[in-house]
């Protein structure tokens, strides 16, 4: 574990329309990490035929172009892969090829899979499982008797505010916890009931911590050592990765995850392919097919709740699913984070931002979410 001195979240000046790619590619050097070795087998992917990026692309009823896109959203890194292998690559500003970036809630979808994997060992019964049979939280909190299942879709009832515009939402008193104010975990336990459970979708990143817990508490590991086995080593990471963690050593496993970009892809390029890994199933193929299927009413495209507004996606286990006629699905960060799936082209598209006006404002044109997914999706229909 290392320990520099700790930069606290609210020096960073986020969401406040400050440049931040001087700050993405340094939080593992400005806050406390545990660290994961480098895979013994590092995989490199194969460099397939050049692609060209399309020069515009359309949204909200207007063609737009790419390459203003780009710089507009303070894109440091842009990777494609088709059918395995490499067939765009760019870096811009502080991103580059041994560059590492804070994942923000890209590292929901790792979770999810290290979930999945932990009920496919038995550490983890069921997901119909009370959440609460694992981690400790008083009765009449949000997690008392909700049931794993309904924590991955985010639809624990738990009171919540995401709004980034917001000085008082609970994400940034979710962060305060990371300067020592209380742990994660006393975090997670004092966190409200306000609906009732399996009825609404609602964006919360306390959920994924929750998640977090379940894992530590379930596999007796912590977060990174049990990655370290069930990720990073087989699937070949060819950098070190860090996880930020709190005063007890607890992962920050809402938005932690620091790893290289051709280290991010991978997770999107794992689940393409089914949980299936050079031959070996990592993930079980029942939870990939289920992590990236909505199965209620609620979870549907144009259900889900981000703060007061639906957002046009399906909601799975920590997963986004893009209204259309499937295969698609997509791991969203905040700043415009992704890692963008489309099984039936056999493309996974990664990109790497830190878009200067996101939270801003709880609009769409400042926070750039549902373009960012058309972009890639354009990018997607280049190989039809």
């Amino acid at each position: 574990m290392s320990t520099p001195e700790t930069t606290p979240f609210d020096q960073l000046a986020l969401f406040s329309g400050s440049p931040q790619h001087d700050n993405f590619c340094r939080f593992k050097d400005m806050v406390p990490t545990s660290k994961m070795a480098a895979s013994s087998k590092p995989f490199t992917f194969p460099t397939g035929k050049a692609m060209v990026l399309p020069g515009a692309y359309e949204f909200d009823g207007k063609t737009r172009s790419t390459e203003e896109f780009f710089t507009a959203t303070d894109t440091t890194a842009l990777l494609v892969l088709k059918d395995g292998a490499v067939c765009y690559e760019r870096y811009a500003l502080t991103g580059g090829a041994d560059v590492h970036w804070i994942s923000w809630s890209v590292s929901k979808s790792f979770i999810s899979a290290l979930v999945g994997i932990a009920v496919g060992e038995g550490h983890i019964r069921s997901i119909e499982d009370a959440i609460s049979d694992y981690i400790a939280v008083p009765p009449g909190s949000a997690y008392f008797g909700v049931s794993i299942k309904n924590v991955l879709q985010m639809s624990s009832g738990a009171r919540w505010n995401e709004d980034y515009s917001d000085p008082n939402c609970d994400v940034f008193r979710l962060a305060a916890a990371m300067g020592g104010a209380m742990s994660l975990e006393e975090f997670v336990a004092g966190m409200a009931p306000e609906s009732k459970p399996g009825t609404v979708c609602r964006y919360n990143s306390g959920e994924t911590q929750a998640l977090g817990s379940l894992l530590v508490h379930a596999t007796k590991r912590s977060l990174s050592d049990y990655m370290q086995e069930k990720l990073f080593e087989p699937l070949g990471m060819n950098m070190p990765g860090y996880w930020l963690i709190d005063k007890t050593g607890m992962e920050m496993a809402f938005a932690g995850l620091n790893l290289v970009a051709r280290d991010f892809i991978k997770l999107g390029e794992l689940y393409r392919n089914h949980g299936v890994w050079e031959g070996k199933q990592l993930v079980p193929e029942a939870w990939v097919k289920a992590s990236v299927t909505p199965d209620a009413p609620h979870l549907m495209p144009g259900k889900p709740l981000l703060n007061d507004h639906a957002l046009p996606f399906g909601y799975g286990y920590q997963w986004w699913i893009p209204e259309g006629p499937g295969g698609e699905f997509v791991a969203l960060g905040i700043y415009n984070q992704l890692v963008y799936a489309d099984r039936s082209r056999g493309v996974v598209i990664y990109k790497q931002s830190s878009n200067r006006a996101y939270g801003t404002s709880k609009d769409e044109a400042t926070n750039r979410d549902v373009e960012s997914v058309e972009f890639l999706r354009a990018i997607a229909r280049q190989f039809d």
